[in-house]
């Protein structure tokens, strides 16, 4: 099952934002995808979605991510999943904690080398496909077919 849940980011420099009736900050939607069926834990699936946010400019350095509680409960997830998901994004110098105001995009992110880890996954994740394809009979031409119809699909 996977779970589709609106997070609120602070970002305000966008003219996509929206006011948000939960605090007095101008916020942000966005989409996050937790699959609990995947063998992926879930704090990772976090990370990833952050990093990928980052990537796309959606999150800019300094922006403020949402508390891990806020976070927890809009996923509807362990408030250890999303501490540790942070943890990580913390030990890899993609957030910075500070006392008393939250969690930050932090200073020096590299978006390339950002990029390149979560390219490095997609890849890893398209080659589990690839096998799986070939032990099911499917040809390469079917497997292509298949990646545009679900590219297509997942806009």
């Amino acid at each position: 099952m996977c779970i589709y849940a609106n997070t609120l980011f602070n970002a305000c420099s966008d003219n996509r934002f929206i006011k948000s009736a939960l605090s007095k900050e101008c916020c942000y939607i966005t989409e996050f995808t937790i699959n609990e069926n995947s063998s992926e834990a879930i704090y990772k699936q976090i990370a990833f979605q952050v990093k990928l946010l980052i990537v796309n400019g959606e999150l800019r350095i300094g922006n403020k991510v949402p508390s891990v509680r806020s976070l927890s409960k809009t996923l509807s997830v362990s408030t250890l999943s999303a501490q540790r998901a942070y943890t990580e994004l913390q030990n890899e110098g993609i957030i910075k904690g500070i006392d008393g105001k939250g969690s930050f995009v932090a200073e020096g992110v590299s978006k390339p080398s950002l990029k390149d880890g979560l390219l490095r996954g997609v890849e890893v994740e398209v080659n589990r496909s690839i096998k799986t394809a070939k032990q099911n009979g499917v040809d390469l031409a079917e497997f292509l077919e298949l990646v545009k119809v679900s590219w297509s699909e997942n806009g």
